[in-house]
């Protein structure tokens, strides 16, 4: 008699399909791809997710909730220096952790899209302008708190180094070593000393 089958590990099959979206691409990933890294039927994964889009969708979410929530974490820090610094560490380790080198999941997985794909290349771009607003509102806060000199531009600068955190994301990517990309980050760190409040 016939044993039966193993049990069906929906959260184990999530970071799989995570992990395979994140490194392959929205696109770059088939229906037979994520049959063959999660090893179960492509009718139980649309019984479980309901679509390769919902999964993904799911996905990004399961990244942005775990893994990615270093930024918000990092912004909340209250002296606009120590969030930036804090938010630079932690990328650099997400970003060139070994083995996993991928980068940013909301950067890479779907920047660029067939038209077919257009939700989900709207939904994503939304998550990056979402990830950069999240800059320039922290340093609102700042020169709210006096924490930035009076001519700072809270808006330019969020969009700055929201720009250069993006942009870590592809040179990790791109296989630059943590040493090369620590001294983009210290470069961007003295840039920043300009505009805050000395105590």
């Amino acid at each position: 008699m016939a044993g039966r089958p193993r049990e069906f590990d929906r959260e184990e099959a999530l970071v799989k399909a995570r992990d395979f979206f994140w490194l392959h691409g929205y696109e770059g990933t088939s229906m037979s791809d994520l049959v063959e890294v999660l090893g179960i039927a492509s009718a139980r994964i649309y019984k479980a997710f309901g679509s390769k889009e919902a999964l993904f969708r799911e996905a990004v979410n399961h990244y942005e909730k775990n893994e990615g929530n270093f930024a918000l974490n990092a912004l909340k820090q209250k002296n606009i220096k120590d969030a930036i610094s804090q938010l630079f560490q932690d990328a650099l380790a997400l970003y060139t952790q070994a083995n996993h080198s991928y980068g940013c999941m909301v950067v890479s997985a779907a920047s660029v899209l067939g038209e077919e794909n257009q939700a989900v290349l709207d939904w994503m771009k939304a998550q990056r302008i979402a990830r950069g607003q999240s800059l320039v509102d922290r340093f609102v806060q700042a020169k709210s708190d006096g924490q930035l000199v009076a001519d700072a531009d809270p808006k330019t600068l969020g969009q700055y180094y929201a720009l250069v955190l993006h942009g870590l994301s592809v040179q990790a990517r791109d296989g630059y070593s943590q040493e090369e990309l620590s001294q983009v980050i210290n470069f961007a760190l003295k840039n920043l000393d300009q505009y805050v409040v000395s105590v």
